[in-house]
């Protein structure tokens, strides 16, 4: 039971970590995303439109091809994170409007258009049921290391996962890598914490600003593509991704600002978010108050951080905040 738990918060922290790193990333350039919950949703309904196109096509699913089948519903995914996180930098970056009210507003249209396409689609399908089933590509999607059941408890818990599960934490890795030990990081940390003084010393700040923010609503719509692939078994189901967008956005203050603490924030909260499925005999009022363990832990260490007024914790100076160069 306990291997059995350990596996099942990994993989539901990896829709949290992938989702926490690309916000982390934003929120270094100075943007606030709230938006991430529903890029998450148009990344995951991206990925299922390429695929139901993709697997629709062949009669005989077995003559699918690995590599397209994968292929093309990441493409997919990309494209509509990509398009979402440009129209985040646009409305906020080039318009300079607010960014909490943009990302709400991102997050109330992502599922929205999920939901839409995910119901034609639905339709589409000629199915009973309020879902569309993509299980080829699911199947090719949960491909693990065929080595990993030799290994007993070591492979269990650390080799028999998806590709997409390891690309996470190196994403992750690579991000932390990069924010504290390169010159793009630290010119990245500098439009985030005082873009006018970035400015001066020949920072494109707004070049700065696109790039992490679109790189960083990529890497969350691969959080939505991969609860739909692989936790989910390639089953859509509109407004079935609950509140993991926002639990992503908590384990950003949770890891503090830093890439490689959230994969451990993210396994965690993946734990704390199934963990009243272990304990027997819990009713459905008390499943509901567990379900609000990570947001507490989010609090409180929100108030830690607050106490202890460590710069190196604290978010970016100029987060959320829009920069006019012309008050330089």
């Amino acid at each position: 039971m306990f291997i059995a738990f350990i596996q099942n918060a990994i993989i539901q922290g990896i829709p949290l970590l992938l989702g926490s790193t690309g916000e982390i990333i934003t929120e270094k350039s100075g943007h606030l995303n709230l938006g991430i919950p529903g890029i998450m949703y148009v990344g995951g309904i991206c990925g299922v439109i390429g695929s139901f196109m993709y697997e629709d096509s062949f009669a005989d699913k077995s003559l699918m091809n690995p590599v397209l089948a994968i292929l093309i519903p990441f493409l997919c995914c990309m494209l509509g994170s990509l398009i979402m996180g440009l129209i985040y930098c646009f409305l906020t970056v080039t318009l300079r409007a607010n960014q909490n009210v943009t990302g709400l507003a991102l997050t109330t249209f992502g599922v929205g258009f999920g939901n839409f396409f995910g119901g034609s689609l639905i339709k589409l399908s000629n199915t009973d049921m309020p879902s569309i089933t993509l299980s080829t590509t699911s199947r090719f999607f949960k491909q693990t290391l065929p080595f990993a059941s030799d290994l007993g408890w070591f492979g269990e818990i650390f080799l028999s996962y998806s590709f997409l599960a390891y690309l996470a934490v190196a994403i992750a890795l690579v991000a932390s890598y990069i924010l504290t030990r390169t010159r793009t990081g630290l010119h990245l940390r500098a439009v985030g914490e005082n873009p006018a003084t970035a400015d001066a010393a020949g920072i494109n700040v707004t070049r700065y600003k696109y790039s992490a923010t679109i790189i960083g609503s990529m890497i969350a719509g691969l959080g939505g593509l991969y609860y739909v692939m692989d936790y989910a078994c390639g089953i859509w189901s509109n407004d079935a991704f609950g509140d993991r967008g926002w639990l992503a956005i908590a384990i950003v203050i949770f890891a503090i600002w830093r890439p490689n603490l959230s994969i451990v924030g993210s396994i965690l909260f993946g734990g704390l978010f199934i963990v009243h499925h272990y304990i027997p005999n819990l009713s459905m009022s008390d499943q509901e108050l567990f379900k609000m363990i990570p947001y507490l832990v989010t609090i409180i260490v929100l108030i830690i951080i607050s106490m202890r007024e460590k710069r190196e914790n604290q978010p970016p100076a100029h987060l959320g905040l829009p920069y006019f160069r012309e008050e330089r």
